[in-house]
């Protein structure tokens, strides 16, 4: 089956980094776009940025261009958000996407940006 599993959220002080990571089995990974959304309290689930099968980045949100990075490794089958010179308003819940037959989710991984 399907899972994506997310890691590499926390706590940490504006201006500071994290990168995210994203486990994926069940499905051919090298050959499928991904997809990294956020979720802020009380506010719909956004597109953050998202990458092709080969590795190219594509629709990066345009609050987090220029701070964000999304990358892929298709033989760990793991994608990443590298996450640059964060703030506040970046606080969020942060899922994997695939879109195969039907949508598929992670768990999320929080990160809060706060001091």
């Amino acid at each position: 089956q399907v899972q994506l599993v997310e890691s590499g959220g926390g706590l940490v002080q504006p201006g500071g980094s994290l990168r995210l990571s994203c486990a994926a089995s069940g499905f051919t990974f090298s050959s499928y776009f991904m997809n990294w959304y956020r979720q802020a309290p009380g506010k719909e689930r956004e597109l953050v940025a998202g990458i092709t099968s080969g590795g190219v980045p594509r629709n990066y949100a345009d609050s987090v261009k220029g701070r964000f990075t999304i990358s892929r490794d298709n033989v760990k089958n793991t994608v990443y958000l590298q996450m640059n010179s964060l703030k506040p308003e970046d606080t969020a819940v942060y899922y994997c996407n695939v879109r195969l037959m039907y949508q598929y989710w992670g768990q999320g991984t929080q990160v809060t940006v706060s001091s």
